[in-house]
């Protein structure tokens, strides 16, 4: 089948529109930060439970945050990320993980001060 001069222009349309579609979508892929752990228990009230649980949610997010920094890595490497922006994502997650195991280990020491 021929095509006429009149479906041309409509075939080359639906094609840029196709390439503008795959140009348009972000050019890294999305590293997401995780959630940090929602609560950190009391140490002076908390259960022995409630703090076992709280470690292993703490140590679960770390292994997390460890998955999302060499996601960033990745993208870096694949000039799909700048340095730049890399380092400020990475400092910002660390940072906020050391805030978050700083305030748990506090609560682990006054846990520990009153169950001893």
């Amino acid at each position: 089948m021929i095509l006429s001069k009149k479906s041309c222009p409509i075939t080359a349309a639906a094609g840029v529109l196709l390439l503008a579609s795959f140009m348009s979508r972000p050019a890294h892929a999305d590293c997401l930060l995780p959630p940090p752990p929602s609560k950190i228990p009391d140490g002076a009230s908390a259960s022995q439970q409630e703090m076992v649980t709280a470690m292993m949610t703490l140590k679960q997010y770390d292994g997390d945050v460890t998955v999302y920094l060499k996601c960033l890595e990745f993208e870096s490497r694949q000039n799909r990320l700048p340095v730049i922006l890399r380092d400020a994502k990475h400092d910002a997650a660390v940072a906020q993980l050391r805030d978050i195991a700083d305030r748990f280990n506090e609560q682990v020491r006054v846990f520990k001060s009153k169950h001893s």
